[in-house]
Protein backbone atom coordinates (compact mmCIF):
# COMPACT_ATOMS: atom_id res chain seq x y z
CA UNK A 1 0.00 0.00 0.00
CA UNK A 2 1.30 3.43 -0.83
CA UNK A 3 0.27 6.50 0.22
CA UNK A 4 0.97 10.06 -1.12
CA UNK A 5 -0.64 13.42 -1.60
CA UNK A 6 -2.71 13.61 -5.12
CA UNK A 7 -3.71 17.06 -6.11
CA UNK A 8 -4.54 17.83 -2.37
CA UNK A 9 -6.10 14.81 -1.23
CA UNK A 10 -4.86 11.92 0.92
CA UNK A 11 -5.00 8.84 -1.01
CA UNK A 12 -3.43 5.19 -0.74
CA UNK A 13 -2.77 2.93 -3.48
CA UNK A 14 -3.63 -0.96 -3.14
CA UNK A 15 -1.95 -2.22 -5.65
CA UNK A 16 2.25 -3.31 -6.42
CA UNK A 17 4.50 -0.94 -4.98
CA UNK A 18 6.86 -1.49 -8.39
CA UNK A 19 3.27 0.02 -10.30
CA UNK A 20 4.65 3.01 -12.50
CA UNK A 21 2.95 5.98 -10.81
CA UNK A 22 1.59 6.74 -14.54
CA UNK A 23 -0.96 3.40 -14.70
CA UNK A 24 -1.75 4.18 -10.50
CA UNK A 25 -3.25 7.66 -11.60
CA UNK A 26 -4.72 6.38 -14.78
CA UNK A 27 -6.02 3.42 -13.71
CA UNK A 28 -6.35 3.50 -9.98
CA UNK A 29 -7.80 6.68 -9.66
CA UNK A 30 -9.30 7.58 -13.04
CA UNK A 31 -6.92 10.97 -13.69
CA UNK A 32 -6.56 10.76 -17.51
CA UNK A 33 -5.62 13.44 -18.32
CA UNK A 34 -2.14 12.36 -17.47
CA UNK A 35 -1.07 10.01 -21.06
CA UNK A 36 0.76 7.05 -22.09
CA UNK A 37 2.85 8.11 -24.71
CA UNK A 38 6.47 6.05 -25.14
CA UNK A 39 6.66 4.19 -21.51
CA UNK A 40 10.45 5.22 -21.67
CA UNK A 41 10.39 8.54 -20.51
CA UNK A 42 11.04 10.36 -24.07
CA UNK A 43 8.05 11.97 -24.45
CA UNK A 44 6.79 13.72 -21.80
CA UNK A 45 2.99 12.72 -21.78
CA UNK A 46 3.21 11.47 -19.07
CA UNK A 47 4.53 14.68 -17.16
CA UNK A 48 3.40 15.41 -13.43
CA UNK A 49 4.25 17.24 -10.67
CA UNK A 50 6.48 15.49 -7.84
CA UNK A 51 7.01 17.78 -4.97
CA UNK A 52 7.00 20.70 -7.51
CA UNK A 53 9.06 18.91 -10.13
CA UNK A 54 8.17 17.52 -13.17
CA UNK A 55 8.90 13.78 -13.64
CA UNK A 56 7.73 11.47 -15.94
CA UNK A 57 5.33 9.30 -14.14
CA UNK A 58 6.06 6.65 -16.54
CA UNK A 59 9.46 5.90 -14.62
CA UNK A 60 8.33 6.84 -11.08
CA UNK A 61 7.27 4.04 -9.33
CA UNK A 62 4.17 4.39 -6.41
CA UNK A 63 6.54 3.31 -3.74
CA UNK A 64 9.22 5.98 -5.09
CA UNK A 65 6.25 8.14 -4.88
CA UNK A 66 5.21 7.47 -0.99
CA UNK A 67 5.08 10.37 1.15
CA UNK A 68 5.12 12.69 -1.95
CA UNK A 69 2.94 15.28 -3.18
CA UNK A 70 1.66 14.28 -7.29
CA UNK A 71 -0.09 17.15 -8.91
CA UNK A 72 -1.59 16.01 -12.18
CA UNK A 73 -3.07 18.26 -14.91
CA UNK A 74 -6.62 17.67 -13.18
CA UNK A 75 -4.43 19.49 -10.11
CA UNK A 76 -2.94 22.16 -11.55
CA UNK A 77 -6.37 23.85 -10.97
CA UNK A 78 -10.32 23.35 -10.96
CA UNK A 79 -11.00 25.36 -13.19
CA UNK A 80 -8.60 25.36 -16.01
CA UNK A 81 -7.85 28.67 -14.89
CA UNK A 82 -3.68 28.15 -14.23
CA UNK A 83 -1.82 30.68 -16.27
CA UNK A 84 -0.45 27.75 -18.60
CA UNK A 85 -3.52 26.78 -19.28
CA UNK A 86 -4.87 29.96 -20.40
CA UNK A 87 -2.16 30.83 -22.30
CA UNK A 88 -2.12 27.78 -23.72
CA UNK A 89 -5.74 28.15 -25.48
CA UNK A 90 -4.74 31.77 -26.08
CA UNK A 91 -2.02 31.26 -28.05
CA UNK A 92 -3.56 28.00 -29.79
CA UNK A 93 -0.85 26.23 -28.70
CA UNK A 94 -3.25 22.76 -29.12
CA UNK A 95 -3.61 20.75 -31.75
CA UNK A 96 -4.44 17.58 -31.17
CA UNK A 97 -4.26 17.91 -27.03
CA UNK A 98 -2.88 14.46 -26.52
CA UNK A 99 0.87 15.80 -25.21
CA UNK A 100 -0.84 19.10 -24.03
CA UNK A 101 -0.87 18.13 -20.36
CA UNK A 102 2.36 16.95 -20.14
CA UNK A 103 3.68 20.11 -22.10
CA UNK A 104 1.52 22.32 -19.37
CA UNK A 105 2.83 20.21 -16.10
CA UNK A 106 6.45 20.91 -17.23
CA UNK A 107 5.52 24.54 -18.25
CA UNK A 108 3.77 25.32 -14.52
CA UNK A 109 7.24 23.88 -13.24
CA UNK A 110 9.25 26.14 -15.06
CA UNK A 111 6.97 29.45 -14.45
CA UNK A 112 7.14 28.13 -10.70
CA UNK A 113 10.81 28.50 -10.63
CA UNK A 114 11.28 31.52 -13.54
CA UNK A 115 8.71 33.50 -14.10
CA UNK A 116 10.38 35.31 -16.91
CA UNK A 117 12.39 32.95 -19.09
CA UNK A 118 13.54 32.76 -22.19
CA UNK A 119 12.69 31.13 -25.53
CA UNK A 120 16.44 29.23 -25.14
CA UNK A 121 15.03 28.56 -21.16
CA UNK A 122 11.78 27.80 -22.49
CA UNK A 123 13.11 25.22 -24.99
CA UNK A 124 15.36 23.31 -22.31
CA UNK A 125 12.64 22.93 -19.74
CA UNK A 126 9.92 21.83 -21.98
CA UNK A 127 11.43 18.37 -23.44
CA UNK A 128 7.83 17.22 -24.38
CA UNK A 129 7.37 15.72 -28.31
CA UNK A 130 4.65 17.49 -29.86
CA UNK A 131 3.19 15.64 -33.47
CA UNK A 132 1.85 18.51 -34.27
CA UNK A 133 4.77 20.76 -34.26
CA UNK A 134 2.90 24.02 -31.86
CA UNK A 135 6.50 24.71 -30.95
CA UNK A 136 6.46 28.43 -31.95
CA UNK A 137 3.23 28.99 -30.61
CA UNK A 138 4.15 27.17 -27.33
CA UNK A 139 7.55 29.34 -26.92
CA UNK A 140 4.42 32.75 -27.05
CA UNK A 141 1.98 31.00 -24.66
CA UNK A 142 4.49 29.93 -21.77
CA UNK A 143 5.96 33.14 -22.58
CA UNK A 144 2.30 34.68 -21.80
CA UNK A 145 1.90 32.61 -18.97
CA UNK A 146 5.07 33.88 -17.09
CA UNK A 147 3.26 37.56 -18.17
CA UNK A 148 0.23 36.71 -16.25
CA UNK A 149 2.25 34.43 -13.23
CA UNK A 150 3.30 38.07 -12.64
CA UNK A 151 0.66 39.72 -12.80
CA UNK A 152 1.69 42.04 -16.00
CA UNK A 153 -1.17 40.71 -18.18
CA UNK A 154 -4.76 38.96 -17.97
CA UNK A 155 -6.35 36.07 -20.40
CA UNK A 156 -10.08 37.06 -19.88
CA UNK A 157 -11.64 33.78 -20.49
CA UNK A 158 -11.57 30.14 -19.13
CA UNK A 159 -12.45 27.20 -21.15
CA UNK A 160 -15.05 25.00 -18.88
CA UNK A 161 -13.97 23.25 -16.13
CA UNK A 162 -14.19 19.66 -15.72
CA UNK A 163 -14.58 16.39 -13.77
CA UNK A 164 -14.14 17.28 -10.32
CA UNK A 165 -10.94 14.93 -9.31
CA UNK A 166 -13.11 13.67 -5.89
CA UNK A 167 -16.11 12.34 -7.85
CA UNK A 168 -13.30 10.91 -10.59
CA UNK A 169 -12.27 8.98 -7.25
CA UNK A 170 -15.77 8.00 -6.21
CA UNK A 171 -15.73 4.44 -7.71
CA UNK A 172 -12.01 3.52 -8.05
CA UNK A 173 -11.69 -0.38 -6.15
CA UNK A 174 -7.69 0.24 -6.18
CA UNK A 175 -7.86 3.75 -4.46
CA UNK A 176 -9.50 5.16 -1.13
CA UNK A 177 -9.59 8.91 -0.67
CA UNK A 178 -8.20 9.29 3.29
CA UNK A 179 -10.35 11.34 5.38
CA UNK A 180 -8.86 14.82 5.62
CA UNK A 181 -9.90 17.08 8.71
CA UNK A 182 -13.22 18.34 8.54
CA UNK A 183 -14.40 15.73 6.39
CA UNK A 184 -17.02 13.62 7.41
CA UNK A 185 -17.16 9.90 7.87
Amino acid sequence: MSRMTVNGRPVQFDMDPQTPLLWALRDAANLTGTKYGCGVGDCGACMVLVDGAALRSCLVTIAEAEGRFITTIEGLSHDRSHPVQQALVAEQAIQCGFCTPGIAIAAAALLQKNSNPSEAEIREAIPNLCRCGVYPRLVKAIQRAGRVARRAETISAAPAPGIDARDAAAAVPAMRALPQEGDEE
